[in-house]
């Protein structure tokens, strides 16, 4: 309770980078260990990652965020499903037995290879502000920003969601198995029950207090005032309910029906009450953007677009290592976590001025990832110690560049699902609902996104205007990175993580491990964590920090909560899908 009242102060006071790292401190998810050896199907996978060890198959693959979710999606991959059909079965059941991290309240960003016409789609749930919304939506009456917990914790914070909008695009595009028979293991284990993992129960303990805000919510995580307990059997008959009308229906009914109702109701009635309305709901839609992609060591590494800074910050950073031999210098080298560690910084730097929902302000894509400006930029690098300081670049563009940096801070929450089916196809899709229970709002057995606090919440600086600041149906920037990598126009690696602002760190490290330094996925996602965004390096273990601090940096040694799922796909013959999921916690890769 001392650290998050602690937090809590910092980020009144501080900075972007030190709120940005409070926030970090007080990850809202436990790193675990623990996870699927109650399922037999699953144990070797199990098995291998906890040796440390790939996991191989043949024919199709899957890798999320909990064991039960990585056996619907299984199921339906086993059954002759695509991965469109396998990502909506897998997050049906994480939004019931992974509540804090994504779900029906929520959105995401969703990349797509096509094995058949060999064209990569990526497609945006993410969540828009309401109509309603005003640039001073988290302002006091001061004109002052309110405290980031005041601003999170009831209705103010809720976007409309777009998960079950495009869980039913993603379907029509590229499903092959009948839309209903996806939800059977969600439904079951909503209306059976399901045992609460390590991770759920230490999650709702630690965020006892905020829970217990909200009726609804109290009644599910904190029966009789108690929060629930590792291995209680939990039910969601409510969840049931909706999945069945998702099931049945189809998403309709989550924008402009019974369950629609129930949302605005919810955000209407909270402790601080939000702006969502009924009009808001019915006028969303899931909108396809094209890929982000760049160039590095003979890959193609594509990602998502604005309003994601994900593809973008992914990109920059493996730009700016692009005249430098990682490869020579290896994982040991603390001048391999220098150049890492200065490339992000420079990234972020342009991250907090240039991007936000191009939608709504221009933002310079072409030129953040221009060869010519990335290797101007890249000569900053060529040195034997720290950056001293960093700014944002002057990138070409067409339009005017007078932005101010932004404050926006991402806590470390979130999942991600990598599917490859045996078709060839290969899903990579980050979702969420932002902090760790997003709003901490409840809604027809799911709770509430609280992706409002992802925009700036000041409007201006010096009477600069921030490209990401509110604006009445806008789409908060995010640092969701899911990422498939492309080799002479085929997936080779399909990857992604939550984790914040620190998602764009994860990610990077994985490629650089994979690419440059030959790791295979399951020692690429366990290598240590070392992320760099606004001068202090943070770092999971203590082998470097000597060698880091004699380079310059302030280093500080933190629980890193990354979730990192990665398939590798060879060039055929057997064992061609390799995977790997992060030992922090309790996911798992499984294929056949």
């Amino acid at each position: 309770m001392l650290k998050s009242v602690i937090a809590g102060l910092l980020l009144l006071t501080a900075g972007a980078a030190v709120a940005q790292e409070a926030a970090d401190s007080v990850a809202p998810e436990s790193a675990t260990r623990t996870g699927a050896t109650q399922i037999g199907l699953l144990r070797a996978a199990q098995t291998a990652k906890d040796a440390g060890q790939p996991v191989t198959a043949e024919n199709w693959m899957v890798a999320a965020a909990h064991p039960l979710a990585v056996a619907a999606g299984a199921r339906v991959l086993s059954e002759g499903g695509t991965a469109a059909d396998a990502m909506v079965a897998v997050q049906a059941v994480l939004g019931l037995v992974e509540p804090q991290s994504s779900g029906l309240g929520g959105g995401a960003f969703l990349l797509w290879y096509d094995a058949a016409t060999g064209l990569l789609t990526t497609l945006d749930g993410r969540e828009t502000a309401p109509l309603a919304a005003t640039p001073r939506l988290f302002l006091d009456s001061d004109g002052e920003p309110l405290g980031f917990f005041d601003a999170v914790i009831g209705g103010l914070s809720v976007g409309v969601p777009g998960t079950p909008k495009l869980m039913e695009e993603v379907h029509r595009r590229w499903g092959r198995l009948s839309w209903p028979d996806l939800f059977d293991e969600a439904i079951d284990h909503a209306k059976n029950g399901f045992a609460v993992s390590p991770r759920m129960a230490a999650s709702v303990a630690r965020d006892a207090a905020q829970l217990a805000q909200h009726p609804a919510t109290a009644d599910y995580f904190l029966p009789d005032g108690v929060p629930v307990a590792e291995g209680h059997i939990l039910k969601n008959p409510a969840y049931a309910d909706s999945l069945t009308t998702l099931a049945t229906i189809g998403a309709a009914p989550f924008y402009s029906g019974a369950i629609a109702n129930q949302i605005v109701d919810a955000v209407r009635g909270a402790n601080r009450p939000g702006a969502l309305s009924a009009i808001d709901l019915a006028l969303y839609s899931v909108k396809e953007r094209p890929p982000v992609c760049v160039a590095y060591r003979g890959h193609e590494v594509c990602g998502m677009g604005p309003p994601s800074s994900g593809g973008v910050a992914v990109g920059q950073i493996l730009g700016l290592l692009a005249p430098f031999d990682m490869a020579a210098l290896g994982p040991d080298d603390p001048q391999s976590w220098r150049l890492i560690g200065d490339a992000s910084r420079l990234a972020f730097a342009d991250r907090g001025r240039y991007l936000a929902d191009s939608d709504f302000v221009p933002v310079p894509v072409k030129g953040l990832l221009d060869p010519d400006y990335l290797t101007t930029r890249s000569g900053m690098l060529h040195r034997d110690d720290a950056l001293p300081t960093v700014a944002p670049g002057a990138p070409e563009f067409d339009h005017a560049l007078i932005w101010a940096d932004d404050d926006a801070i991402e806590y470390p929450a979130t999942s991600h699902i990598s599917i490859v089916d045996s078709y060839g196809n290969a899903l990579s899709m980050t979702t969420t609902i932002e902090n760790g229970f997003g709003s901490r709002v409840m809604a027809a057995g799911f709770l509430l996104n609280n992706e409002l606090t992802d925009f700036s919440f000041r409007s201006h600086r010096d009477g600069v205007p921030v490209a990401n600041r509110v604006e009445p149906g806008k789409r908060p920037r995010s640092s969701m990175a899911p990422t498939i990598v492309l080799k002479h126009g085929r997936p080779v690696i399909v990857a992604g993580s939550p984790g914040g602002s620190s998602i764009i760190g994860y990610v990077a490290k994985t490629l650089i491990a994979m690419i440059d330094w030959g790791l295979d996925p399951q020692q690429a996602v366990s290598l240590p964590n070392r992320i760099n965004r606004f001068g202090t390096y943070s770092v999971e273990d203590d082998a470097l920090v000597p060698d880091l601090e004699a380079l310059g940096y302030k280093v500080r040694q933190v629980d890193m909560n990354s979730g990192l799922h990665v398939i590798a796909i060879g060039s055929g013959g057997p064992r061609k899908l390799s995977g790997g999921a992060d030992p922090r916690r309790e996911g798992l890769a499984f294929g056949n």
